[in-house]
């Protein structure tokens, strides 16, 4: 198997409908083995000046009739494209996935789905139907920030897709009907579509029955057969992105006359289906925003495309502010209508052009992200922090739509900083494992062997160093630590050899002295520190892999780096006195986390860090992408847990309770409200939930037994708080950590170990006048060592009530 950055053809086979061998060498591989599908296309080439590419370009459709014999015993279907596909069979949806294949770079890697269509096949007659979106594939050239061309940034072509149907026989046979010359194709109602934009939808341009069998076609075009993006065909392993949830509006308003404001009540990425009629040809234009302004009206600024806001920033064609606006042009009947091929973050929807009010039963909201379990939960007797949980969870989801982006609305990349503050929170809440080995293979493709790189999918951009593409192999530590995936390890190792070179040539010296630091902190951060952490993080990882290898060699050249960049950064930011301006909250929790200060110096570290938070705005933290993971962590460990909570639950500036009380849904890019720059709808402070999970359900992985083989379970009863319900689910299955108060003062701990597992135990005993175990519903007495001390015990796998009596 090749494991170059510069080829990165990293074949896997596990498919997304139909389970197959959890060895990619043995799996059939669908589409990669097929002789006989060929990528088709239409026969018009894309524009050739920036300006023509805002003109209407209609979504193609692409049928084929087929004929099929009596009992048959299944069939399955192979379908991918470079951009998007939406495939019917007899008019009727080929699955649940939507903006589907997951955004790669598609001249390294496509993802394809199989669908078993076994019972939707019928004899005799049959129609294949898809219709084709320009994705990421064929972006609009729009510059973001004045200057950012995608059509130049990102590898591009014209839409494109391949498709093979495999029907097997009960005497062996099989029978295939394949993406080739035969296929036709037409144009569709769908006259532009862009998945920063949005779309306008033309119903008197409907061809129906198109995708039926029977349609006459003898007017469509034959298909062009082309070479294909370029990437390897591989079948997908992760979940696809679905519509999860149906969100009813909260309220609809006619700000101004025939201007309809809609109140989804939430914050939330996805799209909508709306009742429209009319005037035949009537347009009714729809925008979206995440804000309203005082008066009412739509503040659409949070959510404008790469801060396009004034004629000329755009580029040639570009709409003068890129505000997120889909139109439709209404027919004879009414109808109900969903847009394809894009996707927003919005709260509020502004309607105009209808002749008379929507009502609420008109319009629902389409809440959809890639599909990961969610498993894990916690909640508490807070309302506060049950609403921020709620925030947190939502943005995260949000902002997972194949790709774990940073805004899922303005620019929708994947940026590898927000990846390594947020990924443990994310662990903690949802089942990453497969999305996450996914964006490594994005990472993969993206990085090169000169100059660091800022997002996967590669979108040009490259400014932010090492704290941002280290996510390549951080997030490979956390899917060791949290999953025990060991095979993206070996996998991978010699990659990860080459990538820490390159590191090595980069800052030669060991200290980190370009890229982004600690961003949105509220005060000064040196990238010297925060970077040079991350590469100290890196180093200590490759220890840990090298040992996993057995390269005793490297383990020695890591272990050495790792001592020299402790040593780096404890002289620069520890030993002497630090004069110049630093939010002192970033400093003292970024030493403290990566355990820079010596044993006998942790003392006056932990003042150091408890006094910058106390002269933090009103007491809180004011840290940002990285040291306010780091702070959460480092401070819980310093002071009584009820310090830490007054924090989480303070309602202050700058704080998650504050962006509460401002009537946030989802968590806000900025500690400091913003109607205009910054989005709404941000995972980076998101890290919050990860402190819910560590520190009020105390459950952590042992970084020396990954996977949760062991396990520490440390729950904290802050004064104030009642009680908690919190799991989390491990490979061994459903770790459970809730807790109560009951009278006199008692807590109440309803603990689950799963069978296989081993968890130390560590329970707050202030004040305590006894504690007993129940195992299973019977007396139990916790195995006494020598080390013993009370609250502090081995728990194997079964249900335990410890009380704790005060």
């Amino acid at each position: 198997m090749t494991k170059t950055f510069k080829i990165g053809f990293l074949l896997l086979a596990c498919v997304v409908f139909v389970s197959c061998s959890e060895n990619p060498k043995q799996a059939d591989c669908g589409l990669c083995e097929s002789v006989g599908a060929k990528w088709i296309q239409v026969e018009k080439e894309l524009p050739t000046e920036d300006s023509l590419f805002y003109l209407p370009n209609p979504a193609p459709l692409f049928r084929k009739e087929f004929g099929v014999e009596s009992h048959f015993d299944s069939a399955k279907l192979f379908i991918t494209a470079a951009g998007y596909y939406k495939a019917t069979l007899n008019g009727e949806a080929i699955g649940k996935n939507i903006l589907d294949p997951a955004w790669t770079d598609y001249t390294k890697r496509v993802y394809y789905a199989e669908y078993d269509l076994s019972a939707q096949i019928q004899e005799g007659t049959n129609c294949f139907g898809v219709s084709l979106g320009n994705g990421f594939y064929n972006p609009l050239p729009m510059r973001k920030w004045g200057r950012r061309n995608p059509r130049e940034d990102l590898n591009v072509g014209k839409p494109t897709f391949i498709a093979r149907l495999v029907l097997y026989y009960p005497n062996g046979k099989t029978k295939e009907i394949s993406t080739d010359e035969s296929w036709k194709y037409s144009y569709g109602p769908l006259i532009k579509n862009s998945v920063y934009l949005g779309v306008l939808y033309d119903k008197g341009m409907e061809i129906p029955g198109w995708d039926r069998p029977g349609f006459n076609d003898t007017g469509w075009k034959s298909v062009q057969v082309g070479k294909g993006p370029g990437g390897q065909l591989q079948a997908a392993f992760f979940p696809a992105v679905q519509v999860t949830e149906e969100i009813r509006p909260k309220s609809i308003h006619e700000i101004e006359k025939d201007v309809y404001i809609v109140d989804m009540g939430v914050n939330f990425t996805g799209t909508y289906k709306i009742r429209l009629a009319g005037n035949v040809g009537d347009t009714v234009t729809l925008r979206f925003g995440e804000r309203l302004y005082e008066d009412g009206t739509l503040n659409p600024m949070t959510t404008v495309v790469g801060q396009i806001k004034a004629p000329g920033i755009g580029g040639p064609g570009s709409p003068a502010i890129a505000w997120q606006t889909s139109s439709y042009v209404v027919d004879t009947e009414p109808t109900w209508f969903s847009p394809d091929f894009t996707y927003h973050t919005f709260r509020y929807m502004e309607i105009t052009g209808l002749q008379k009010p929507p009502l609420l039963t008109d319009i629902t909201g389409l809440y959809f992200h890639t599909n990961v379990e969610r498993e894990s939960h916690f909640t508490s007797s807070n309302s506060l922090l049950n609403q921020i949980q709620d925030a947190t969870t939502r943005t995260f989801l949000s902002n997972l739509i194949s790709v774990q982006s940073d805004c899922a609305v303005r620019e929708k990349f994947g940026y590898g900083g927000d990846l390594n503050a947020t990924a443990e929170s994310f662990i903690y809440n949802f089942d990453m494992r497969d999305i996450y080995r996914k964006t490594v293979y994005d990472w993969v493709d993206a990085i090169n062997d000169s100059i660091f790189v800022d997002t996967a999918p590669f979108a040009g951009i490259k400014y932010c160093g090492i704290s941002w593409e280290s996510a390549y192999l951080i997030t490979q530590y956390y899917l060791y630590l949290y999953y025990d995936e060991t095979d993206l390890v070996h996998e991978l190792y010699e990659d990860n050899l080459a990538w820490m070179d390159k590191v090595a040539r980069i800052h030669p010296e060991g200290m980190v002295d370009s890229g982004l630091s600690d961003h949105e902190s509220l005060e000064p951060v040196p990238v010297q520190l925060t970077g040079t952490a991350h590469y100290l993080q890196c180093a200590e990882i490759m220890e840990t892999f090298a040992s996993l290898k057995g390269d005793t060699k490297n383990q020695q050249r890591f272990a050495e780096l790792s001592e020299k960049l402790r040593a780096i950064i404890k002289a620069e930011f520890w030993d002497k006195p630090v004069t110049e301006r630093i939010n002192r909250q970033t400093l003292f929790s970024t030493l403290l986390f990566h355990r820079i200060i010596p044993e006998d110096e942790l003392g006056a570290a932990r003042d150091s860090l408890v006094q910058a938070v106390k002269n933090g705005p009103s007491g809180q933290f004011n840290t940002g992408i990285f040291g306010t993971k780091y702070v959460l962590e480092t401070l819980s460990e310093s002071v009584p847990i009820d310090q830490v909570y007054a924090i989480v639950n303070s309602t202050k500036f700058p704080g998650w309770g504050h962006m509460i009380s401002r009537g946030a849904t989802t968590i806000w890019e900025t500690w400091q409200e913003s109607d205009n720059v910054f989005t709404n709808c941000h995972p980076m402070f998101g890290t919050v939930t990860e402190w819910y999970y560590r520190w009020l359900g105390g459950i952590r992985p042992d970084p020396k037994q990954p996977g949760f083989k062991a396990f520490v379970l440390a729950p904290r009863t802050p004064t104030g708080l009642d009680s908690i319900s919190c799991s989390y689910r491990s490979p061994y299955g459903d770790i459970v950590s809730n807790w109560r108060r009951e009278s006199g003062n008692s807590v109440v701990y309803d603990l689950i170990i799963p069978v296989g597992s081993v968890a130390s135990v560590s329970l707050d005993m202030k004040a305590a006048q006894g504690l007993s175990i129940t195992k299973d519903g019977k007396a139990f007495q916790p195995p006494v060592t020598d080390a013993s001390t009370p609250g502090e015990f081995k728990l194997e796998g079964g249900n335990y009530k410890v009380v704790v009596s005060g």
